[in-house]
């Protein structure tokens, strides 16, 4: 039997000490890099461990994932931009300096109502005339220059009341002093003068002027009915705010209101100015119709410069200073 030691070397104590020294476990100077190594190897597996469990807590997103968390984001800019305008549209716009934009509607006033009239010899403003040549149509024979003119100003009368009706309750549901409000009020003016300008245009109705005969063509009710009911718009829109002293559609009474004002002379009086003004808005349109008429021999003209004016008020109470409201 063969045996498992040799027993030289284990008989000698030189080499005994010298294998003892080669393979000692507590050698520090052989094993302790191999500790060092094998405490980082641990460290890393570890830090890997904790790095695959955070991949598993948070699995990445999927395109779907994506696209469903960067949806609602997307969508807030639109939203954040409607509810912009609805405060914007909803807040009250501020009165001062408003008098100049109803200054405008007097000089549109004057230059659409002498248009009517030299074209079809009634008004669609001025009611008090109209009220006149309604009580003269029965007594008037059908062959003057006026043929039927009760029946346009009986048209106009009801049209402007219509209007009158209209506007005053869209005011007053949707808040006379918003700005959404005085907007559409004019916005929906400015279209009627259009429509009509583009009705007599287009050749539905006569626009020539000086083209009455001796009976009526009941197209021309048309522009009338038209024209009257936007009308009433102004001077709804100028109680709206505040500004009675500039009714835009009636001479009388404002010529009264001038000339029995306990402070007509004095150095400063905001409601005698504005009416003057007035006066002299609705005189110089009156004019200006009279010009544009004999130049252009057709009404449309006048309708397309009014309308245009009238989109220019629209767009000034879109972008109006709004009221400001003082902190109690």
């Amino acid at each position: 039997m063969l045996p498992l030691h040799d027993p030289e070397k284990i008989m000698d104590p030189s080499l005994a000490k010298e294998t003892s020294t080669d393979t000692s476990p507590w050698d520090k100077s052989v094993d302790l890099p191999r500790l060092e190594s094998t405490s980082r190897s641990s460290k890393e597996t570890s830090s890997q461990l904790s790095r695959k469990n955070t991949f598993e807590v948070h699995p990445p997103q999927t395109d779907a994932g994506r696209a469903s968390s960067e949806r609602p984001e997307a969508s807030k800019p639109s939203q954040t931009l409607l509810r912009r305008s609805q405060l914007y549209f909803n807040a009250e716009v501020s009165t001062a300096h408003a008098d100049i934009l109803f200054l405008c509607c007097c000089f549109i006033s004057g230059l659409v109502d002498s248009t009517i009239y030299h074209a079809f010899g009634t008004f669609v403003s001025m009611q008090t005339g109209n009220t006149i040549f309604l009580g003269l149509g029965g007594a008037t024979p059908h062959n003057t220059s006026k043929p039927y003119g009760w029946a346009k100003s009986l048209v106009s009368i009801a049209c402007f009341c219509l209007g009158c009706l209209t506007f005053s309750h869209m005011t007053r549901f949707f808040g006379k002093l918003r700005r959404g409000t005085i907007a559409l009020s004019f916005l929906s003016q400015t279209l009627i003068i259009f429509i009509t300008a583009a009705i007599v245009q287009g050749g539905s109705v006569n626009g020539s002027l000086d083209t009455i005969t001796d009976d009526i063509d009941w197209w021309t009710v048309i522009p009338v009915a038209l024209l009257s009911f936007q009308s009433a718009g102004q001077i709804v829109g100028s109680r709206a705010v505040n500004l009675s002293e500039l009714p835009t559609v009636v001479l009388t009474s404002m010529l009264h209101d001038i000339f029995t004002d306990e402070k007509l002379l004095a150095k400063a009086n905001v409601k005698r100015n504005r009416r003057v003004l007035a006066f002299f808005a609705i005189l110089i349109g009156a004019i200006a119709g009279g010009f544009i008429d004999e130049g252009s021999r057709r009404m449309q003209v006048p309708l397309w410069i009014a309308g245009g004016i009238k989109l220019g008020i629209t767009l000034a109470w879109v972008v109006w200073p709004e009221k400001q409201t003082s902190a109690v």
